[in-house]
């Protein structure tokens, strides 16, 4: 009986360090940095069938994650040049975005003290413009991506220069081994679409969406957009951020959604 007893308590120890260890997580700050700013033109090629003609205001966000191993850069934004066009890029498909840059990337990780060596991983969402639109001012810096994403023959073409440092992932990735940051496979909207898990110590666990939701009406009726890469994987990968939610109490941050960035610190103050 002594000897159950002292088994079952040595199991209770380690349940409750591992439950613990997200409690005591090693993330330092995490930044939402302004990596655009537009209207979607119709954003019923979001929502097949609903709002059909309506525009609607667009954010672009990147998020700037402070770890003692060193600093993660979740997704690069539209390019910096587009801050010098004076009315923003407009887009050849008038239901897509126009996107601004009021702020360049460089200049708000300037305002932090940050150069672009200075960053350790850059993990990106998945490959479209409005994501990976910097990726070009981090060429020694590594790269974090699905596989299927690096390898995806896209119709835009070549998406990654070959010289770029990389690590293809397959599946989800503990980027710094302690599970405070883990990257989430969650295909669909493009082959290799993934999504990031950052456990905060006081804001508790957030759940960042890169485009497998685009906007919150979107998350709450469960809608995919048309021009996704592939339905079921999208459905799928839906509910499967529903149960991380659940499972981790966690907020789910939508990087489209204006609504809810302009509720949100934005850089230079920061969520810890």
């Amino acid at each position: 009986m002594k000897r159950a007893a002292v088994a079952l308590s040595i199991v209770s120890l380690i349940i409750f360090f591992s439950q613990s260890s997200y409690a005591q997580t090693t993330i330092e700050r995490l930044y939402i940095l302004n990596c655009g700013e537009g209207v979607a033109g119709d954003i019923s090629r979001w929502s097949p069938g609903v709002n059909v003609g309506k525009p609607m205001d667009f954010v672009d966000n990147c998020y700037l994650i402070k770890h003692p191993e060193g600093w993660l850069l979740w997704d690069t934004g539209v390019t910096d040049a587009i801050a010098a066009m004076s009315d923003g890029q407009r887009p050849k498909d008038p239901r897509a975005t126009h996107w601004k840059r009021p702020k360049t990337l460089i200049s708000q990780l300037e305002q932090l003290g940050i150069k672009a060596t200075d960053i350790k991983f850059v993990a990106v969402s998945h490959s479209h413009p409005d994501h990976i639109g910097n990726l070009s001012l981090f060429p020694q810096t590594m790269l974090l991506v699905q596989a299927a994403e690096y390898d995806w023959v896209s119709p835009l073409g070549p998406l990654f220069k070959p010289e770029h440092p990389v690590k293809k992932l397959s599946g989800d990735y503990d980027v710094f081994g302690d599970g405070a940051v883990t990257i989430i496979s969650t295909p669909g909207h493009t082959p290799g679409h993934q999504s990031l898990l950052v456990r905060l110590g006081k804001t508790g666990p957030v759940l960042l969406t890169g485009d497998a939701v685009h906007f919150k009406d979107n998350w709450d009726n469960r809608r995919v957009p048309a021009i996704n890469f592939n339905q079921e994987q999208t459905v799928a990968s839906l509910q499967r951020m529903a149960d991380i939610v659940a499972k981790e109490k966690a907020q789910l941050w939508i990087n489209h959604d204006k609504t809810q960035r302009d509720s949100l610190k934005m850089a230079p103050e920061y969520f810890d």
